[in-house]
Protein backbone atom coordinates (compact mmCIF):
# COMPACT_ATOMS: atom_id res chain seq x y z
CA UNK A 1 0.00 0.00 0.00
CA UNK A 2 1.24 3.50 -0.89
CA UNK A 3 -1.25 5.25 1.39
CA UNK A 4 -3.01 3.42 4.20
CA UNK A 5 -5.38 6.27 4.96
CA UNK A 6 -6.76 6.42 1.43
CA UNK A 7 -6.30 2.76 0.48
CA UNK A 8 -3.94 3.50 -2.44
CA UNK A 9 -1.77 0.66 -3.74
CA UNK A 10 1.87 0.83 -4.81
CA UNK A 11 2.75 0.39 -8.49
CA UNK A 12 5.94 0.58 -10.51
CA UNK A 13 5.09 4.25 -11.11
CA UNK A 14 4.83 5.09 -7.40
CA UNK A 15 7.41 7.59 -6.14
CA UNK A 16 9.51 6.57 -3.12
CA UNK A 17 12.72 7.70 -1.46
CA UNK A 18 15.59 5.17 -1.58
CA UNK A 19 17.65 6.91 1.12
CA UNK A 20 21.39 6.73 0.57
CA UNK A 21 20.97 5.06 -2.81
CA UNK A 22 20.75 8.76 -3.74
CA UNK A 23 24.47 9.25 -3.09
CA UNK A 24 25.49 7.91 -6.51
CA UNK A 25 23.46 10.70 -8.13
CA UNK A 26 25.28 13.32 -6.06
CA UNK A 27 28.62 11.75 -6.96
CA UNK A 28 27.59 11.81 -10.62
CA UNK A 29 26.86 15.55 -10.44
CA UNK A 30 30.25 16.24 -8.83
CA UNK A 31 32.10 14.12 -11.39
CA UNK A 32 30.30 15.76 -14.31
CA UNK A 33 31.55 19.14 -13.06
CA UNK A 34 35.06 17.71 -12.88
CA UNK A 35 34.77 16.46 -16.47
CA UNK A 36 33.60 19.95 -17.44
CA UNK A 37 36.88 21.27 -16.06
CA UNK A 38 35.08 23.32 -13.41
CA UNK A 39 36.87 21.56 -10.57
CA UNK A 40 39.34 18.78 -9.81
CA UNK A 41 38.43 15.85 -7.58
CA UNK A 42 41.76 16.41 -5.83
CA UNK A 43 40.94 20.03 -4.94
CA UNK A 44 40.83 21.11 -1.30
CA UNK A 45 37.13 21.46 -0.41
CA UNK A 46 37.88 24.68 1.46
CA UNK A 47 38.56 26.20 -1.95
CA UNK A 48 34.79 26.05 -2.50
CA UNK A 49 33.48 25.96 1.08
CA UNK A 50 35.84 28.22 3.05
CA UNK A 51 33.48 28.22 6.05
CA UNK A 52 34.86 24.81 7.03
CA UNK A 53 37.63 24.89 9.65
CA UNK A 54 41.26 24.37 8.72
CA UNK A 55 42.07 21.09 10.43
CA UNK A 56 45.71 21.16 9.40
CA UNK A 57 44.98 18.50 6.78
CA UNK A 58 43.69 18.89 3.24
CA UNK A 59 40.27 17.34 2.70
CA UNK A 60 39.78 16.73 -1.01
CA UNK A 61 36.58 16.28 -2.99
CA UNK A 62 37.67 12.70 -3.57
CA UNK A 63 37.72 12.18 0.21
CA UNK A 64 34.06 13.28 0.24
CA UNK A 65 33.21 10.83 -2.54
CA UNK A 66 34.86 7.89 -0.76
CA UNK A 67 33.81 8.63 2.87
CA UNK A 68 37.47 9.01 3.86
CA UNK A 69 37.33 12.69 4.86
CA UNK A 70 37.22 12.13 8.63
CA UNK A 71 34.31 14.59 8.84
CA UNK A 72 31.78 13.86 11.55
CA UNK A 73 28.27 13.02 10.42
CA UNK A 74 26.20 16.17 10.84
CA UNK A 75 23.02 14.20 11.63
CA UNK A 76 24.75 12.39 14.48
CA UNK A 77 25.92 15.71 15.93
CA UNK A 78 22.40 17.12 15.56
CA UNK A 79 21.08 14.12 17.48
CA UNK A 80 23.64 14.65 20.24
CA UNK A 81 22.40 18.22 20.48
CA UNK A 82 18.82 17.04 20.99
CA UNK A 83 17.47 17.31 17.43
CA UNK A 84 17.77 13.89 15.74
CA UNK A 85 16.92 13.78 12.07
CA UNK A 86 13.16 13.81 11.28
CA UNK A 87 12.50 15.81 14.49
CA UNK A 88 13.35 19.18 12.95
CA UNK A 89 13.18 20.70 9.47
CA UNK A 90 16.91 20.53 8.82
CA UNK A 91 18.27 22.42 5.82
CA UNK A 92 21.70 22.82 4.23
CA UNK A 93 22.08 25.95 6.34
CA UNK A 94 21.96 23.69 9.42
CA UNK A 95 24.33 21.19 7.83
CA UNK A 96 26.94 23.85 7.13
CA UNK A 97 26.44 25.45 10.55
CA UNK A 98 27.09 22.13 12.29
CA UNK A 99 30.05 21.28 10.04
CA UNK A 100 31.83 24.58 10.62
CA UNK A 101 31.46 24.22 14.42
CA UNK A 102 33.40 20.94 14.53
CA UNK A 103 36.90 21.63 15.84
CA UNK A 104 38.32 18.23 15.04
CA UNK A 105 37.92 15.29 12.66
CA UNK A 106 37.33 11.64 13.44
CA UNK A 107 40.77 10.96 11.91
CA UNK A 108 43.22 12.52 9.41
CA UNK A 109 41.73 12.50 5.89
CA UNK A 110 42.49 9.33 3.98
CA UNK A 111 43.54 7.32 7.03
CA UNK A 112 40.31 5.37 7.47
CA UNK A 113 36.89 4.83 5.93
CA UNK A 114 33.86 5.97 7.92
CA UNK A 115 30.45 6.55 6.42
CA UNK A 116 29.28 10.16 6.83
CA UNK A 117 26.38 12.00 5.26
CA UNK A 118 28.26 15.28 5.71
CA UNK A 119 30.47 14.64 2.69
CA UNK A 120 27.50 14.26 0.38
CA UNK A 121 25.57 17.29 1.65
CA UNK A 122 28.75 19.32 1.20
CA UNK A 123 28.97 18.04 -2.38
CA UNK A 124 25.44 19.32 -3.03
CA UNK A 125 26.50 22.73 -1.70
CA UNK A 126 29.69 22.57 -3.76
CA UNK A 127 27.77 21.78 -6.98
CA UNK A 128 25.53 24.79 -6.39
CA UNK A 129 28.45 27.15 -5.83
CA UNK A 130 30.46 25.93 -8.81
CA UNK A 131 27.59 25.59 -11.31
CA UNK A 132 25.73 28.74 -10.32
CA UNK A 133 22.40 26.90 -10.18
CA UNK A 134 20.60 24.97 -7.49
CA UNK A 135 21.65 21.37 -6.99
CA UNK A 136 18.14 20.27 -7.97
CA UNK A 137 18.26 22.30 -11.18
CA UNK A 138 21.74 21.05 -12.11
CA UNK A 139 20.66 17.44 -11.53
CA UNK A 140 17.55 17.92 -13.62
CA UNK A 141 19.39 19.42 -16.58
CA UNK A 142 22.51 17.25 -16.53
CA UNK A 143 21.26 13.86 -15.27
CA UNK A 144 17.51 13.32 -14.99
CA UNK A 145 16.35 14.83 -18.29
CA UNK A 146 19.12 13.32 -20.48
CA UNK A 147 18.43 9.85 -19.04
CA UNK A 148 14.65 10.12 -19.39
CA UNK A 149 14.12 10.01 -15.62
CA UNK A 150 10.82 11.85 -15.83
CA UNK A 151 9.60 10.87 -12.34
CA UNK A 152 12.76 11.88 -10.43
CA UNK A 153 13.53 15.01 -8.41
CA UNK A 154 15.22 16.02 -5.15
CA UNK A 155 13.22 16.55 -1.99
CA UNK A 156 14.63 20.07 -1.49
CA UNK A 157 11.23 21.21 -0.19
CA UNK A 158 9.43 18.53 1.79
CA UNK A 159 6.15 20.50 1.64
CA UNK A 160 5.94 20.33 -2.16
CA UNK A 161 3.13 18.14 -3.49
CA UNK A 162 4.55 15.09 -5.28
CA UNK A 163 2.16 13.17 -7.48
CA UNK A 164 1.90 9.41 -6.76
CA UNK A 165 4.22 9.56 -3.73
CA UNK A 166 4.04 6.68 -1.27
CA UNK A 167 3.74 7.62 2.38
CA UNK A 168 6.45 6.09 4.60
CA UNK A 169 5.49 4.09 7.69
CA UNK A 170 6.98 2.28 10.66
CA UNK A 171 5.32 -0.58 12.54
CA UNK A 172 3.91 0.03 16.00
CA UNK A 173 4.11 -2.20 19.05
CA UNK A 174 0.35 -2.72 18.78
CA UNK A 175 0.67 -4.31 15.35
CA UNK A 176 -0.34 -1.38 13.17
CA UNK A 177 1.63 1.36 11.44
CA UNK A 178 2.42 5.01 12.04
CA UNK A 179 3.55 7.58 9.49
CA UNK A 180 7.31 8.14 9.48
CA UNK A 181 8.16 10.77 6.88
CA UNK A 182 11.46 12.62 6.27
CA UNK A 183 10.28 16.12 7.07
CA UNK A 184 13.56 17.85 6.26
CA UNK A 185 15.06 19.62 3.26
CA UNK A 186 18.61 18.27 3.31
CA UNK A 187 19.38 16.29 0.18
CA UNK A 188 22.34 14.90 -1.69
CA UNK A 189 23.03 12.42 1.09
CA UNK A 190 19.51 11.11 0.47
CA UNK A 191 16.28 12.83 -0.45
CA UNK A 192 15.88 11.52 -4.00
CA UNK A 193 12.25 11.12 -5.06
CA UNK A 194 12.12 8.47 -7.76
CA UNK A 195 10.61 5.26 -9.13
CA UNK A 196 12.12 1.80 -9.54
CA UNK A 197 12.12 2.30 -13.30
CA UNK A 198 14.06 5.55 -13.10
CA UNK A 199 16.62 3.92 -10.80
CA UNK A 200 17.18 1.24 -13.44
CA UNK A 201 17.60 3.89 -16.13
CA UNK A 202 20.40 5.47 -14.11
CA UNK A 203 22.20 2.24 -13.28
CA UNK A 204 21.97 1.15 -16.94
CA UNK A 205 23.88 4.30 -17.85
CA UNK A 206 26.60 3.16 -15.44
CA UNK A 207 27.04 0.28 -17.88
CA UNK A 208 26.80 2.15 -21.18
CA UNK A 209 28.27 5.56 -20.33
CA UNK A 210 25.89 7.19 -22.81
CA UNK A 211 25.81 10.09 -20.37
CA UNK A 212 29.30 11.09 -19.27
CA UNK A 213 31.37 8.71 -21.37
CA UNK A 214 34.20 6.34 -20.38
CA UNK A 215 35.92 8.76 -17.99
CA UNK A 216 32.65 9.27 -16.13
CA UNK A 217 32.25 5.52 -15.72
CA UNK A 218 35.84 5.17 -14.54
CA UNK A 219 35.49 7.84 -11.86
CA UNK A 220 32.14 6.51 -10.66
CA UNK A 221 33.66 3.06 -10.12
CA UNK A 222 37.09 4.10 -8.81
CA UNK A 223 37.35 2.70 -5.30
CA UNK A 224 38.94 4.74 -2.55
CA UNK A 225 42.52 4.07 -1.50
CA UNK A 226 43.58 4.79 2.08
CA UNK A 227 46.90 6.32 3.06
CA UNK A 228 47.98 2.80 4.07
CA UNK A 229 47.54 1.70 0.46
CA UNK A 230 44.49 -0.45 1.20
CA UNK A 231 41.69 -0.25 -1.37
CA UNK A 232 38.22 0.03 0.13
CA UNK A 233 34.92 -1.15 -1.34
CA UNK A 234 33.41 2.34 -1.56
CA UNK A 235 33.78 4.17 -4.85
CA UNK A 236 31.68 7.24 -5.77
CA UNK A 237 28.33 6.62 -4.12
CA UNK A 238 28.72 2.92 -4.96
CA UNK A 239 29.93 -0.19 -3.17
CA UNK A 240 31.99 -2.40 -5.47
CA UNK A 241 32.31 -6.01 -4.39
CA UNK A 242 30.93 -9.52 -4.80
CA UNK A 243 27.73 -11.40 -4.04
CA UNK A 244 28.01 -15.19 -3.94
CA UNK A 245 31.06 -15.08 -6.19
CA UNK A 246 29.50 -12.66 -8.70
CA UNK A 247 30.77 -9.12 -9.24
CA UNK A 248 28.28 -6.64 -7.78
CA UNK A 249 27.90 -2.83 -7.69
CA UNK A 250 25.29 -1.70 -5.18
CA UNK A 251 24.08 0.72 -2.54
CA UNK A 252 21.43 0.47 0.13
CA UNK A 253 19.52 3.25 1.83
CA UNK A 254 17.00 4.23 4.42
CA UNK A 255 15.34 7.55 5.28
CA UNK A 256 12.63 7.74 7.95
CA UNK A 257 10.29 4.87 6.99
CA UNK A 258 11.64 4.42 3.44
CA UNK A 259 14.07 1.66 2.46
CA UNK A 260 15.87 1.15 -0.85
CA UNK A 261 18.42 -1.03 -2.60
CA UNK A 262 19.85 -0.72 -6.11
CA UNK A 263 22.20 -3.43 -7.31
CA UNK A 264 23.84 -4.34 -10.60
CA UNK A 265 25.72 -7.45 -11.69
CA UNK A 266 27.84 -6.20 -14.63
CA UNK A 267 29.04 -9.56 -15.92
CA UNK A 268 25.49 -10.93 -16.21
CA UNK A 269 23.69 -7.78 -17.36
CA UNK A 270 21.30 -7.98 -14.42
CA UNK A 271 20.13 -5.07 -12.28
CA UNK A 272 17.46 -4.96 -9.57
CA UNK A 273 15.84 -1.95 -7.91
CA UNK A 274 13.73 -2.32 -4.77
CA UNK A 275 12.06 0.39 -2.71
CA UNK A 276 9.86 -0.02 0.35
CA UNK A 277 7.71 2.44 2.27
CA UNK A 278 7.82 0.58 5.58
CA UNK A 279 10.88 0.68 7.82
CA UNK A 280 10.71 -3.09 8.45
CA UNK A 281 11.07 -3.79 4.74
CA UNK A 282 14.40 -5.45 3.96
CA UNK A 283 15.08 -4.03 0.51
CA UNK A 284 18.52 -5.62 0.23
CA UNK A 285 17.27 -9.13 0.99
CA UNK A 286 14.38 -8.73 -1.43
CA UNK A 287 16.68 -7.47 -4.19
CA UNK A 288 19.06 -10.38 -3.74
CA UNK A 289 16.20 -12.88 -3.73
CA UNK A 290 15.08 -11.48 -7.09
CA UNK A 291 18.65 -11.48 -8.40
CA UNK A 292 19.05 -15.13 -7.39
CA UNK A 293 16.29 -16.06 -9.82
CA UNK A 294 18.19 -14.55 -12.75
CA UNK A 295 21.82 -15.21 -11.82
CA UNK A 296 21.25 -18.94 -11.46
CA UNK A 297 24.34 -21.05 -12.08
CA UNK A 298 26.62 -18.01 -11.94
CA UNK A 299 26.19 -17.96 -8.17
CA UNK A 300 28.58 -19.79 -5.90
CA UNK A 301 27.00 -20.74 -2.62
CA UNK A 302 29.16 -19.71 0.33
CA UNK A 303 31.25 -22.54 1.69
CA UNK A 304 30.43 -23.86 5.09
CA UNK A 305 32.60 -22.59 7.89
CA UNK A 306 35.94 -24.40 8.03
CA UNK A 307 36.38 -26.56 11.13
CA UNK A 308 39.38 -26.10 13.41
CA UNK A 309 42.62 -27.28 11.84
CA UNK A 310 43.26 -30.96 12.59
CA UNK A 311 45.82 -31.81 15.21
CA UNK A 312 45.37 -28.63 17.22
CA UNK A 313 44.39 -29.26 20.79
CA UNK A 314 44.00 -26.30 23.09
CA UNK A 315 42.71 -26.59 26.63
CA UNK A 316 39.28 -25.07 27.02
CA UNK A 317 40.53 -23.08 29.99
CA UNK A 318 42.95 -21.21 27.74
CA UNK A 319 40.11 -19.96 25.60
CA UNK A 320 37.89 -19.29 28.61
CA UNK A 321 40.59 -16.92 29.83
CA UNK A 322 39.98 -14.71 26.77
CA UNK A 323 36.55 -13.71 28.04
CA UNK A 324 36.30 -10.08 29.05
CA UNK A 325 36.20 -6.51 27.77
CA UNK A 326 38.49 -5.21 25.02
CA UNK A 327 39.06 -1.60 23.99
CA UNK A 328 39.60 -0.70 20.34
CA UNK A 329 42.66 1.52 20.09
CA UNK A 330 41.28 3.55 17.18
CA UNK A 331 38.34 5.14 18.99
CA UNK A 332 38.24 3.52 22.46
CA UNK A 333 35.02 1.63 21.76
CA UNK A 334 34.46 -1.50 23.83
CA UNK A 335 33.78 -5.09 22.78
CA UNK A 336 32.94 -7.98 25.09
CA UNK A 337 33.94 -11.59 24.51
CA UNK A 338 31.86 -14.01 26.58
CA UNK A 339 32.32 -17.66 27.57
CA UNK A 340 29.11 -19.69 27.78
CA UNK A 341 28.78 -23.47 27.90
CA UNK A 342 32.27 -24.01 26.59
CA UNK A 343 31.90 -21.58 23.68
CA UNK A 344 33.45 -18.16 23.12
CA UNK A 345 31.10 -15.56 21.66
CA UNK A 346 31.43 -12.03 20.32
CA UNK A 347 28.20 -10.11 19.80
CA UNK A 348 26.24 -13.33 20.19
CA UNK A 349 28.16 -15.12 17.42
CA UNK A 350 30.52 -18.00 18.00
CA UNK A 351 34.29 -17.53 17.91
CA UNK A 352 35.85 -20.63 16.35
CA UNK A 353 39.51 -21.43 17.18
CA UNK A 354 41.53 -22.50 14.12
CA UNK A 355 44.92 -22.47 15.85
CA UNK A 356 46.39 -21.71 19.24
CA UNK A 357 46.54 -18.00 18.40
CA UNK A 358 43.83 -17.53 15.79
CA UNK A 359 40.03 -17.43 15.93
CA UNK A 360 37.36 -16.65 13.34
CA UNK A 361 33.91 -15.20 13.97
CA UNK A 362 31.29 -17.59 12.70
CA UNK A 363 29.78 -16.66 9.35
CA UNK A 364 31.56 -13.28 8.98
CA UNK A 365 35.17 -13.75 7.88
CA UNK A 366 36.37 -11.67 10.83
CA UNK A 367 39.70 -13.01 12.17
CA UNK A 368 41.23 -12.45 15.61
CA UNK A 369 44.98 -12.98 16.15
CA UNK A 370 46.17 -13.23 19.73
CA UNK A 371 49.20 -11.20 20.73
CA UNK A 372 50.96 -10.10 23.89
CA UNK A 373 49.64 -7.67 26.47
CA UNK A 374 51.71 -6.21 29.26
CA UNK A 375 50.01 -5.98 32.63
CA UNK A 376 47.13 -8.28 31.76
CA UNK A 377 46.48 -11.99 31.91
CA UNK A 378 44.60 -11.69 28.63
CA UNK A 379 46.33 -11.08 25.31
CA UNK A 380 45.85 -8.12 23.02
CA UNK A 381 44.27 -8.90 19.67
CA UNK A 382 44.78 -7.91 16.08
CA UNK A 383 41.39 -8.02 14.39
CA UNK A 384 41.16 -8.29 10.61
CA UNK A 385 37.75 -7.35 9.27
CA UNK A 386 36.20 -9.03 6.21
CA UNK A 387 36.97 -5.89 4.16
CA UNK A 388 40.66 -6.03 5.09
CA UNK A 389 40.60 -3.31 7.74
CA UNK A 390 42.95 -4.08 10.63
CA UNK A 391 42.04 -3.11 14.20
CA UNK A 392 43.91 -3.43 17.47
CA UNK A 393 42.13 -4.44 20.66
CA UNK A 394 43.64 -4.21 24.13
CA UNK A 395 42.23 -6.01 27.17
CA UNK A 396 40.78 -3.78 29.87
CA UNK A 397 39.42 -4.78 33.26
CA UNK A 398 35.72 -4.80 34.01
CA UNK A 399 34.47 -1.85 36.05
CA UNK A 400 32.42 -2.01 39.23
CA UNK A 401 32.62 1.56 40.53
CA UNK A 402 32.02 2.34 44.17
CA UNK A 403 29.63 5.10 45.27
CA UNK A 404 32.64 7.34 45.89
CA UNK A 405 33.94 6.72 42.38
CA UNK A 406 30.53 7.40 40.84
CA UNK A 407 30.37 10.71 42.69
CA UNK A 408 33.48 11.87 40.81
CA UNK A 409 31.53 12.02 37.56
CA UNK A 410 28.64 14.13 38.85
CA UNK A 411 28.42 17.53 37.19
CA UNK A 412 27.52 19.50 34.08
CA UNK A 413 29.44 19.15 30.82
CA UNK A 414 29.10 21.42 27.78
CA UNK A 415 29.92 20.86 24.10
CA UNK A 416 30.16 23.96 21.93
CA UNK A 417 30.36 21.67 18.88
CA UNK A 418 26.92 20.13 19.60
CA UNK A 419 25.65 23.22 21.47
CA UNK A 420 24.31 21.19 24.36
CA UNK A 421 24.90 20.56 28.06
CA UNK A 422 24.67 17.09 29.60
CA UNK A 423 24.28 16.58 33.32
CA UNK A 424 25.54 13.43 35.00
CA UNK A 425 24.00 12.37 38.30
CA UNK A 426 23.93 9.34 40.60
CA UNK A 427 20.47 7.94 41.17
CA UNK A 428 19.65 4.72 42.99
CA UNK A 429 23.32 3.83 43.09
CA UNK A 430 23.89 4.17 39.33
CA UNK A 431 25.22 6.87 37.02
CA UNK A 432 22.65 8.49 34.73
CA UNK A 433 22.77 11.15 32.01
CA UNK A 434 20.18 13.92 32.09
CA UNK A 435 19.60 15.89 28.89
CA UNK A 436 18.34 19.46 28.39
CA UNK A 437 14.72 18.26 28.57
CA UNK A 438 15.17 16.39 31.84
CA UNK A 439 15.08 12.95 30.22
CA UNK A 440 17.07 10.43 32.23
CA UNK A 441 19.21 7.80 30.53
CA UNK A 442 20.88 5.09 32.66
CA UNK A 443 24.55 4.36 32.03
CA UNK A 444 26.30 1.01 32.40
CA UNK A 445 29.98 0.76 33.40
CA UNK A 446 32.05 -0.87 30.66
CA UNK A 447 35.62 -0.27 31.74
CA UNK A 448 37.28 2.24 34.08
CA UNK A 449 35.92 5.75 33.36
CA UNK A 450 33.84 4.46 30.42
CA UNK A 451 30.05 4.05 30.43
CA UNK A 452 27.64 2.82 27.79
CA UNK A 453 24.15 4.17 27.37
CA UNK A 454 21.78 6.05 25.15
CA UNK A 455 23.77 8.01 22.61
CA UNK A 456 26.91 5.89 22.66
CA UNK A 457 29.97 5.40 24.85
CA UNK A 458 30.81 8.09 27.41
CA UNK A 459 34.50 8.22 28.38
CA UNK A 460 35.50 10.52 31.24
CA UNK A 461 38.90 12.12 30.69
CA UNK A 462 41.19 12.99 33.58
CA UNK A 463 43.81 15.69 34.01
CA UNK A 464 46.13 15.21 36.99
CA UNK A 465 43.64 12.67 38.32
CA UNK A 466 40.68 15.02 38.10
CA UNK A 467 37.87 14.56 35.59
CA UNK A 468 37.94 17.56 33.24
CA UNK A 469 35.83 16.40 30.27
CA UNK A 470 33.81 13.57 28.78
CA UNK A 471 34.17 12.16 25.27
CA UNK A 472 31.13 10.80 23.46
CA UNK A 473 31.94 8.04 20.98
CA UNK A 474 29.45 6.88 18.34
CA UNK A 475 29.73 5.05 15.04
CA UNK A 476 29.94 8.28 13.00
CA UNK A 477 31.31 10.59 15.70
CA UNK A 478 34.44 9.20 17.27
CA UNK A 479 35.27 11.74 19.96
CA UNK A 480 33.15 14.81 20.57
CA UNK A 481 34.26 16.57 23.76
CA UNK A 482 32.12 17.96 26.56
CA UNK A 483 34.08 20.23 28.93
CA UNK A 484 33.20 20.13 32.59
CA UNK A 485 31.59 23.42 33.62
CA UNK A 486 30.37 22.47 37.09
Amino acid sequence: MADLEHNVTNTTETVFEPGSVSKQFTAAATILLALDGELSLDDDIRQYIPELPDYGHVITIRHLLNHTSGLRDWGSVAGIGGWPRTTRVHTHVHVLDIAKRQRSLNYPPGEYYSYTNSGYNLQAILVERVSGMSFAEFSQKRIFEPLGMTRTEWRDDFTRVVKDRAIAYSPTAEGGYRMNMPFENVHGNGGLLTTVGDLLRFTYNLETGELGGPEFLREMHTQGVLSSGRTIAYASGLFVGEYKGVREVQHSGGTAGYRGFLTRFPDQGVAVAVMCNASNGNAGRLAHEVADLYLGDALVEEAEEAPPEPGIEVAAAEFEALAGVYRRARDRRAYTISWTDGVLRLGGQRLVPVSETRLVLSGTGLVLELGAASGSSRPAMTVTMPDGDVLHWEPVPDSDPSPEELAEYVGEYFSDEAEVTYTFEVRDGALVRVDRYGEISPLRPVYVDAYSGRGGLYIFNRQAGQIESVSLVQGRVWDIRFSRVR
